[in-house]
């Protein structure tokens, strides 16, 4: 069955593998188009730095009309991510366009990470340290890059 939002998604992931942003890399489930499984590196310079953080995106037949549902799995602590990893973005939500493709979404979050916005927080502790004490904040943000370590290891 080839739908519009499969033949997308083939095409995105083409470019993706053709043209891979800094940073970011996925690639959809092997028996389901449909579901992805996604990778954001914590960009350098920044307290993300050495992160690596796992992600589902999960596309409904509606996409690219609809965003897809992107969760990261890895343990976040971050102003706009929720405790079930579900992610605060405009794009994601209200700002969605069909001009977004996986790449787009997946350095979106990446940018996200290093420039939260604390007035629309899904974690009003995050939120608060990062508007408060930048160094706590960072130092939060750290235990979770490590611990980032130790769930690659883990698989």
């Amino acid at each position: 069955m080839s739908t519009a939002a499969r033949k997308r998604l083939v095409r995105d992931y083409k470019r993706l593998q053709q043209d891979p942003p800094q940073g970011v890399n996925g690639s959809p489930n092997p028996d389901n188009m449909m579901s992805w499984e996604a990778v954001i590196f914590g960009p350098e310079d920044t307290p993300w730095d050495g992160g690596t953080f796992k992600l589902t995106m999960e596309f409904s037949e509606e996409y690219p009309n609809k965003p897809p549902t992107v969760k990261f799995k890895s343990k976040m602590f971050h102003p706009n991510i929720y405790n079930d990893g579900s992610i605060c973005l405009d794009i994601l939500q209200n700002q969605w366009s069909p001009i977004y493709d996986v790449s787009a979404v997946l350095t979106s979050i990446q940018s996200l990470l290093c420039d939260p916005n604390p007035n629309s927080p899904a974690n009003s502790d995050a939120a608060s340290l990062y508007s408060e004490s930048r160094r706590e904040y960072n130092k939060r943000v750290q235990e979770v890059v490590e611990a980032s370590w130790k769930e690659t290891e883990d698989e």
